[in-house]
């Protein structure tokens, strides 16, 4: 397959909403101790219970290293496809391909450098050159065409799309030291727009707090349809989460999209807060160059941090408390499509959820 040396919006190519219609999705089998606890193999339960889910309404492709092949075709459903891919650790959201298409219809992979979400700044492992040659063999065995953004870091948690012009993204992320502190945010936006194929670009200030990604936007906001966007959201002024969801509100409130709409704007109210405890902290190896779990410390636990797919919603459950609430908003702002929650408190405990896990092949 080639690989391009245009750029996608040179060729007529955007990125496709997460709710326009999907090819198939993309998993990463869970295998690192020293991020995922008692040797990931209570992670590997809950990727197996997300695979299971996101099946019911589209094909779901696991990649999964030589050592774990075997162990992890045992464990996933007969109608999973499990490839043989080499991997540093499971956010295939972040390290593989963003795909894009054009009006035939013909898909594209958008290959971005990848540095383990702030590479030796505030990286969360080193290395990540197997994480870094994801994008590039999902597109490979796909038989896809592909674009290589060398000299520019992202990640696909950071960015959101309504499919028609407008993508979101926060500061706090794109615009950190360990990414692109070569670039200002005017020469990042038009890399965006190029790569992208979009015309307008929406900043947030800050993601969930405590989130280790430098706030990934997928975290604290969802593109529900064009027009319409689900923000996390809590009503606890105490919480230093309120401040950072009260600003990012007023932003979106102000703003309008590349069509010159007005935002429609959802309130997903967060679980509360989820705290690592002793035992799930003590079950992580420690490893010089990744980032420890405390016991005490903050997950950034978000509703949000859900997978559109062909006619359903698979969504994090979180907490016994607000669980119920969270489908309810989901199902009146998905209506037509069905609601799968998967308890996702393991995934959360190695950095992220549902989305960040999962990467949609559009058809």
């Amino acid at each position: 397959m080639k690989l391009l040396n245009t750029t996608p919006r040179k060729d007529g190519f955007r990125m496709p909403g997460e709710f326009e219609p999907h090819e198939g999705c993309w998993i990463l089998w869970p295998e690192r101790p020293d991020n995922w606890r008692l040797g990931a193999k209570p992670a590997q339960t809950a990727f197996v219970k997300v695979a299971e889910a996101i099946l019911q309404f589209e094909p779901v492709t696991v990649g999964v290293s030589a050592r774990q092949y075997d162990n992890a075709v045992a464990s996933l459903p007969a109608g999973v496809r499990v490839v043989e891919i080499s991997n540093d650790d499971s956010w295939v959201r972040d390290c593989g391909p963003t795909f894009v298409k054009n009006d035939a219809g013909v898909i594209r992979g958008v290959d971005w450098e990848f540095n383990a979400w702030g590479g030796l700044v505030d990286g969360l492992y080193f290395p990540w050159n197997q994480d870094d040659l994801v994008a590039h063999k999902i597109c490979e065995i796909e038989r896809k065409d592909s674009y290589r953004t060398d000299g520019f870091v992202l990640e696909g948690g950071s960015i959101h799309t309504d499919g028609e012009g407008t993508l979101f993204t926060t500061e706090e992320c794109l615009l950190s030291e360990g990414r692109n502190p070569h670039m200002n945010k005017e020469e990042i936006e038009e890399t965006l727009k190029e790569y992208l194929g979009v015309q307008k670009i929406i900043w947030l200030k800050r993601g969930i707090y405590n989130d280790e990604t430098n706030g990934h936007v997928d975290n604290i906001l969802c593109v529900v349809k064009p027009g319409t966007i689900m923000l996390a959201w809590t009503d606890d002024k105490n919480d230093p989460q309120y401040e950072i969801s009260a600003e990012n509100l007023k932003l979106l409130e102000d703003a309008t999209d590349a069509n010159g709409r007005k935002l429609e704007i959802i309130k997903m109210p967060l679980p509360r807060p989820v705290l690592i405890t002793k035992e799930e902290s003590g079950g992580v190896d420690a490893i010089e160059g990744t980032l420890p779990r405390m016991e005490g410390d903050r997950l950034a636990a978000s509703y949000v941090n859900f997978y559109i797919a062909n006619g359903g919603i698979v969504f994090p459950l979180l907490d016994d408390a607000t669980d119920k609430q969270a489908e309810e908003l989901l199902k009146k702002a998905f209506p037509g499509r069905k609601t799968v929650g998967v308890s996702a408190r393991e995934i959360l405990l190695g950095g992220g959820n549902i989305h960040c896990i999962t990467q949609q092949q559009p058809k």
